[in-house]
């Protein structure tokens, strides 16, 4: 199911590289951190079957409402992305919550942001929706923040 959604997300514009590109960016003052670790813990997190589940659920959303599948008047909040809508941001909450609260913390930032691929998707570029994706991202690169900081935590505490 991992390769699974690593196409999807690849299929939508969303590379691992691209993810730990902003787990980099968001730990750089933190932690002294590599690519390989931020790319790790990625996977890491897309390991997990509720991600998985979540990220499954949303992309389809996002493309059933891409093909006018999807009835009024949910079909045009999802593709008008409606501030007030909320969903999409339940279901990347689930993600950040894996790992902890401290993720709620980065996901807010990258909302708010939406920095690197997550500002690029949320553009919602040559008619392509992203509603859901431009939050599951948000959560999957929050919760990876979240599970390098438990981990540093950890090997912190071993010493």
């Amino acid at each position: 199911m991992k390769s699974i959604i690593i196409n999807m997300l690849e299929e939508r514009g969303v590379t691992i590289e691209d993810m730990a590109g902003l787990v980099l960016d968001l730990q750089k003052d933190y932690l002294p951190l590599t690519t390989e670790i931020a790319i790790e813990n990625i996977h890491k997190v897309l390991g997990k079957r509720e991600v998985q589940n979540a990220v499954l659920t949303g992309i389809q959303l996002d493309k059933l409402a891409e093909n006018n599948l999807i009835e009024e008047p949910l079909l045009s909040i999802v593709k008008r992305d409606d501030s007030l809508y909320g969903i999409d941001e339940i279901m990347a909450l689930s993600i950040t919550n894996i790992y902890g609260s401290i993720g709620f913390t980065n996901f807010g930032y990258l909302d708010k942001l939406k920095p690197g691929i997550i500002g690029k998707i949320n553009a919602h570029e040559h008619g392509q929706v992203n509603t859901f994706l431009d939050d599951l991202v948000s959560g999957i690169v929050a919760a990876a923040c979240s599970r390098i900081a438990h981990s540093m935590e950890n090997s912190q505490d071993d010493e």
